[in-house]
Order: C-alpha cells, then sequence, then structure tokens
C-alpha cells in the first residue's frame, strides 16, 4: 500500500489514541508488525506556543518508518505556520484529525466539531497540503449529530483538496464509541472517491478484520483492541510472534524504561494494566487491586502473581 509517495509494508495501522500511543507503545506495535503508526493528536496551538508537554509527543524511537503525525486544530493559519516551521519535517505522513468527539476538544471547534463547518475543513486540507510536500491524510468520522451522515461529501471535498487518503470511523460524534459500526458507510467511501481509503473501528479478531476488507478498503487502522493485545498485528499479519501475555507485558515494560523513569511510567502505564488485566485469569480481582496500586512495581506484583 501507498500514501502519496510513502509505501507501507502491509495495510494494518495503529490508530492515534490520546494518552496510548506513546514512543513505547508505538515501538511495542511496531514490533508486532503493524505496517504505519501514528502519535497522539498533537495540537497545532500548542506547538505554535511550544508547549514542552506537547514537542513530547514528537518523539520517535530509532527506525519508526513510516510514522505518521496527527495535529488537530481549527484555525488554516496555524496549520500553515507549524508545517512551515519545520518542526514536523521527520515525519513522513500528515494526518488531520477531523474525527476526535471528547468534549475539550469539540468545544474548542477542533476534531469532529469540523464535520459542521465544511468550508472551513476545506480550507484547512487544501492549507496543509500547500504547506508541505508529505501526504497529507484526515480522519474523521461519519458526521456530529446522531443521524448525521457526510461522509460521502466530506470524503469527496477531501479528495478535491488534496489529501492523499482517508480514514473513515463510522460513528457520530454523538454516538462516541457505542453502539456497532456500519462498515457499508466504509463501502460507501470507497466507491466514492479514487484516493486510499483506511477503515477503522471494531477490528478485534481475524474475521472482523477480513469483513472491514469486504469494504474494498485499502488498509485498516486499529485502535482499542490494541491496548491490551499489542499482538493483534502479528496475528493478522502472519507475523509469527510467540510470546505469552506475561512476556508482552514485561517487553511493553522493558520498553518504557528506556524512555521514561518509573514514576512517569506509573502514570502512563495504568490503563495498559488493567487491559493486560482483562485478558487474563481472575480478570476481576486483578482490575481491582490494579485500582489501589500507587507504583509501578505494585503493578508488576499483580501483573505477574502466580
Amino acid at each position: 500500500m501507498k500514501i502519496g509517495n510513502i509505501e507501507i509494508e502491509n495495510n494494518l495501522i495503529l490508530a492515534p489514541m490520546a494518552g496510548v500511543t506513546d514512543i513505547a507503545f508505538r515501538e511495542l506495535c511496531k514490533h508486532f508488525g503493524a505496517g504505519l503508526t501514528v502519535t497522539e493528536m498533537v495540537s497545532v496551538k500548542a506547538l505554535l506556543f511550544k508547549n514542552k508537554k506537547t514537542q513530547l509527543l514528537l518523539e520517535t524511537f530509532l527506525g519508526e518508518k513510516p510514522c505518521a503525525v496527527q495535529i488537530f486544530g481549527h484555525c488554516a493559519d496555524d496549520f500553515e505556520r507549524v508545517l512551515k516551521s519545520g518542526v514536523l519535517d521527520k515525519f513522513d505522513i500528515i494526518d488531520i484529525n477531523m474525527g476526535c468527539p471528547a468534549p475539550k476538544i469539540v468545544k474548542n471547534g477542533d476534531g469532529s466539531a469540523l464535520l459542521k463547518n465544511f468550508s472551513l475543513a476545506r480550507e484547512i486540507v487544501e492549507t496543509c497540503v500547500k504547506s508541505t510536500n508529505k501526504p497529507v491524510t484526515v480522519k474523521l468520522r461519519k458526521g456530529f449529530y446522531e443521524n448525521d451522515d457526510v461522509l460521502v461529501l466530506f470524503a469527496k471535498m477531501i479528495e478535491g483538496a488534496g489529501a492523499s487518503a482517508i480514514t473513515i470511523h463510522p460513528r457520530t460524534k454523538s454516538q462516541n464509541y457505542s453502539g456497532k459500526i456500519d462498515i457499508n458507510d466504509i463501502k460507501k467511501v470507497k466507491e466514492s472517491v479514487k484516493i486510499p481509503v483506511i477503515g477503522n473501528g471494531d477490528v478485534v479478531d481475524i474475521k472482523s478484520y477480513e469483513n472491514m476488507l469486504k469494504t474494498g478498503c485499502d488498509s485498516v487502522m486499529i485502535g482499542r483492541r490494541a491496548v491490551g493485545c499489542p499482538e493483534i498485528f502479528s496475528i493478522l499479519s502472519g507475523k509469527n510472534i510467540d510470546l505469552t501475555k506475561t512476556e508482552i507485558i514485561k517487553l511493553h515494560l522493558d520498553i518504557l524504561k528506556k524512555y521514561y523513569d518509573e514514576k512517569f511510567i506509573a502514570k502512563v502505564f495504568i490503563r495498559h494494566a488493567f487491559s493486560y488485566a482483562s485478558f487474563e485469569e481472575g480478570a476481576v480481582e486483578k482490575r481491582k487491586k490494579l485500582a489501589f496500586c500507587k507504583t509501578l512495581s505494585e503493578m508488576e506484583e499483580v501483573l505477574f502473581e502466580k
């Protein structure tokens, strides 16, 4: 698969997830076979203010190629200034977030709020395409309100504005992550545009992956299932990596320790710990114990207890 001039070794993409897809988790998923990794979403406004925490989100690991950065905002000028500043030059693909349903994002006019503003969304895509020689992609939802369906209209606009690919998550902002996606929405978009279409949502195993491919989509983006189960990429790609869940957790922690101190790891790893515990025998009890953990060593003791 190719996005613009960037070749991707397979059709599996790790979705950008706030608070999840840090440098360590991306390295872990790349190890298991993700063909393309994407950073957590990054505010263009925060980058303009040179916010230190935001700049940390731009760290990449050795060999993270190709890698996309996902950016969000609501002012075309902000996107232009960031792209022309050179701060994103190390990334292979620039992805624009038009799908995040988080209230704090939407209230500022960012993320899925752009689905209500066709002309602004088009201006942002056109501006980004003109401001970089890298492929520009867009991730969007089906619509904003419960019964919205702007996918085909938006997809055609995004293609016309010069984007190199589109990622479709066929839920509305109002749905958040509830209910089941309708993969026919992805099929409709695929039949309406010529640029690559990436399907996203509810892919948890081989069966759901194969169903997604029936839409004709060019690639599949996996998000929530990878949390606690990064080996989903090896399962779907056929990459032979035979590790137990305990070995996977230890590998994740080893990678984290390359980049962060234990105090910071304790903050970012708890979400992963809950997800890993969900796949283990006695999951309910383990999750209860994890809820009381304050340090990384306490989490490890719970996760690795016999």
